[in-house]
Protein backbone atom coordinates (compact mmCIF):
# COMPACT_ATOMS: atom_id res chain seq x y z
CA UNK A 1 0.00 0.00 0.00
CA UNK A 2 1.42 3.37 -0.97
CA UNK A 3 0.62 6.74 -0.71
CA UNK A 4 -0.37 7.07 -4.63
CA UNK A 5 -2.15 3.54 -4.95
CA UNK A 6 -4.63 5.07 -2.00
CA UNK A 7 -4.95 8.06 -4.05
CA UNK A 8 -5.59 6.53 -7.19
CA UNK A 9 -8.25 4.38 -5.84
CA UNK A 10 -10.11 7.55 -4.43
CA UNK A 11 -9.84 8.94 -8.13
CA UNK A 12 -11.22 6.00 -9.36
CA UNK A 13 -13.95 5.43 -7.04
CA UNK A 14 -15.12 8.80 -7.83
CA UNK A 15 -14.66 8.51 -11.54
CA UNK A 16 -17.06 5.20 -10.94
CA UNK A 17 -19.67 7.01 -9.45
CA UNK A 18 -20.00 9.71 -12.32
CA UNK A 19 -18.51 12.18 -9.45
CA UNK A 20 -15.10 14.55 -9.54
CA UNK A 21 -12.88 14.37 -6.03
CA UNK A 22 -14.65 17.62 -5.17
CA UNK A 23 -17.98 15.70 -5.77
CA UNK A 24 -16.95 12.80 -3.99
CA UNK A 25 -15.83 14.61 -1.13
CA UNK A 26 -19.29 16.48 -0.79
CA UNK A 27 -21.15 13.23 -1.33
CA UNK A 28 -18.47 12.12 2.06
CA UNK A 29 -19.99 15.34 3.79
CA UNK A 30 -16.71 16.39 3.67
CA UNK A 31 -15.18 19.47 2.07
CA UNK A 32 -15.52 19.68 -1.21
CA UNK A 33 -11.71 20.68 -1.24
CA UNK A 34 -10.93 17.61 0.94
CA UNK A 35 -9.34 15.57 -2.28
CA UNK A 36 -7.64 18.15 -4.55
CA UNK A 37 -4.82 16.91 -5.94
CA UNK A 38 -3.10 20.40 -4.45
CA UNK A 39 -3.83 18.44 -1.02
CA UNK A 40 -1.86 15.46 -0.92
CA UNK A 41 1.56 16.46 -0.36
CA UNK A 42 2.25 18.99 2.03
CA UNK A 43 3.99 22.54 1.15
CA UNK A 44 7.29 20.82 2.47
CA UNK A 45 6.97 17.66 0.49
CA UNK A 46 5.12 15.74 3.39
CA UNK A 47 2.34 13.20 1.57
CA UNK A 48 -1.02 13.80 3.41
CA UNK A 49 -2.22 10.22 3.67
CA UNK A 50 -6.09 10.23 4.16
CA UNK A 51 -7.05 9.16 7.56
CA UNK A 52 -9.08 5.79 8.15
CA UNK A 53 -12.39 7.84 8.84
CA UNK A 54 -11.81 9.51 5.63
CA UNK A 55 -11.62 5.90 3.54
CA UNK A 56 -14.83 4.79 5.56
CA UNK A 57 -16.62 7.87 4.43
CA UNK A 58 -15.34 7.12 0.75
CA UNK A 59 -16.10 3.13 1.12
CA UNK A 60 -19.92 3.91 2.75
CA UNK A 61 -20.44 7.06 0.25
CA UNK A 62 -19.49 4.23 -2.83
CA UNK A 63 -20.99 1.10 -1.09
CA UNK A 64 -17.86 -0.91 -0.87
CA UNK A 65 -16.82 -3.17 1.29
CA UNK A 66 -13.27 -2.58 2.50
CA UNK A 67 -11.92 -5.22 0.10
CA UNK A 68 -13.42 -4.06 -2.69
CA UNK A 69 -12.02 -0.78 -1.34
CA UNK A 70 -8.58 -2.66 -1.83
CA UNK A 71 -9.38 -3.71 -5.04
CA UNK A 72 -9.77 -0.47 -6.16
CA UNK A 73 -6.10 0.42 -5.36
CA UNK A 74 -4.52 -2.43 -7.11
CA UNK A 75 -5.92 -2.31 -9.95
CA UNK A 76 -3.79 -0.97 -13.44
Amino acid sequence: MTHNNIWTAIDKIANKMGLSCSGLAKRCGMDPTAFNKSKRVSKYGKPHWPSVSTISKIANAAHLTPEEFGRFMHQK
